[in-house]
């Protein structure tokens, strides 16, 4: 089973993205690979790079920013192979921005 884990965290209160907190990003992604649970991550541009689109009767919007105003912003991801959730769980809750913020984890829905 698939299962994408989306790190939110609150820019205001999580540490920038320096040597440390990419050591641990690295570090997490070779115990990934290691245990061959990781099918995929990255990080994302600042929430304030996004542009939201919706279409509405055959005309399409487009805004800047993200859709939802929120404290905390969605700053990565990962996929992840795991046979169940509490393994998922297991390893999102060692995803360095889980100390700062929130891990949501979702199974995939994979069609055919």
């Amino acid at each position: 089973m698939k299962y994408m884990c989306l790190i939110y965290t609150d820019p205001a209160l999580t540490p920038p993205m320096g040597e440390k907190m990419n050591e641990a990003y690295f570090d997490l992604n070779r115990r990934l690979k290691a245990a061959g649970v990781m099918v995929t991550g990255d990080a994302l541009q600042p929430a304030t790079t996004a542009t939201s689109v919706r279409s509405r009767g055959g005309k399409v919007e487009t805004m800047d920013g993200p859709f939802a105003e929120t404290r905390e912003h969605l700053g990565g991801y990962y996929i992840l192979d795991c046979p169940d959730l509490d393994q998922a769980l297991h390893w999102a809750a060692q995803i360095p921005g889980a100390t700062y913020g929130t891990v949501e984890v979702r199974p995939l829905v994979v069609f055919g």
